[in-house]
């Protein structure tokens, strides 16, 4: 847990990353040479998505062309894409058994499709040597180039997720390199190009938000035509990032969860160690023992 544990209220409680199968996961991606944002991004989650087997691919390197106030991947300036990562995580993928396949990015604002062909070769290959998996993505917003979205979609994941993260007035402070615009223009575009493609987005919360700007959100989330949403709190990853304004009880996602399906959300998960990919396979029926479960 990246905070002072002390500081936590009860309902914050991480599983520890040990055990055969955690050993056996890090292993695999050691070997395959690939990173996952459960450890890039500090997830508070990943020692019980690595003792289930499982874990969340992030694509196009380590470093993020972008410095958002609450992530703890590391800004910098990342090299060229790998052309043999997309292979690489689909054999990853193949050899842990995954049923449902999470693919992430670093943000590569530095490339001139965003990185969004590197999405689509690893969608791809994913196809090929998983062909019973699903798959979902969860993108950058390419900076907003439509061309870019377009080939990831052309690609055919079965979830195109792309997260607002945080409530308009909250942007210049959490994600200055983002528009909430952008963000909501990106997940209509997606309904647009392929009206049958599921499309996810989630919200963090804890960070100085009002109620009606969440449920603001929510609205505009399916005005966009997302169905599928996740709702966490803000972990702070460290003293350098946004400090939490609020740590939110568990009563008060179950109420935001009730009021998302309410709305027309068909798939929702909200609590206090809800993040984008935990559990993504649910919402697709793809939840079954890896290799190691």
């Amino acid at each position: 847990m990246p905070e002072d544990a002390k500081r936590l209220p009860p309902w914050i409680r991480a599983r520890s990353p040990l055990g055969s199968a955690t050993e056996a996961v890090r292993e695999i991606l050691k070997r395959y040479r690939l990173n996952t944002v459960c450890q890039s991004a500090a997830c508070p989650n990943a020692g019980e998505c690595f003792a289930e087997g499982t874990a969340t691919f992030m694509i196009l390197g380590r470093e993020c062309t972008r410095d958002c106030r609450f992530c703890a991947v590391r800004p910098g300036e990342p090299g060229p894409p790998d052309p043999s990562e997309p292979e690489r995580v689909a054999a990853a993928a193949q050899e842990l058994g995954l049923h449902h396949v999470v693919v992430t990015s670093v943000t590569r604002d530095d490339l001139p499709d965003g990185g969004a062909g590197h999405f689509a070769a690893t969608i791809r290959a994913i196809r090929t040597l998983c062909p019973e998996a699903t798959v979902e993505v969860l993108t950058p917003d390419f900076g907003g180039d439509p061309g870019a979205v377009a080939a990831v979609v052309a690609a055919g994941p079965d979830v195109y997720n792309h997260n607002v993260e945080t409530v308009p007035r909250l942007y210049p402070v959490v994600r200055p390199g983002a528009r909430y615009w952008r963000s909501l223009e990106l997940l209509r575009r997606v309904k647009e190009l392929a009206p049958g493609m599921r499309t996810k987005s989630g919200l963090m919360v804890g960070l100085g938000e009002r109620e009606e700007e969440i449920m603001a959100v929510l609205s505009d989330l399916r005005a966009a035509g997302c169905e599928m949403l996740t709702i966490g709190q803000y972990l702070r990853p460290s003293r350098d990032h946004l400090p939490v304004a609020e740590y939110v009880p568990p009563e008060r996602f179950a109420a935001w969860a009730e009021w998302a399906r309410a709305m027309g959300f068909v798939h929702v998960a909200a609590g206090p160690l809800v993040r984008s990919s935990f559990h993504a396979g649910e919402a697709m029926g793809a939840e079954g023992p890896s290799r190691f479960g």
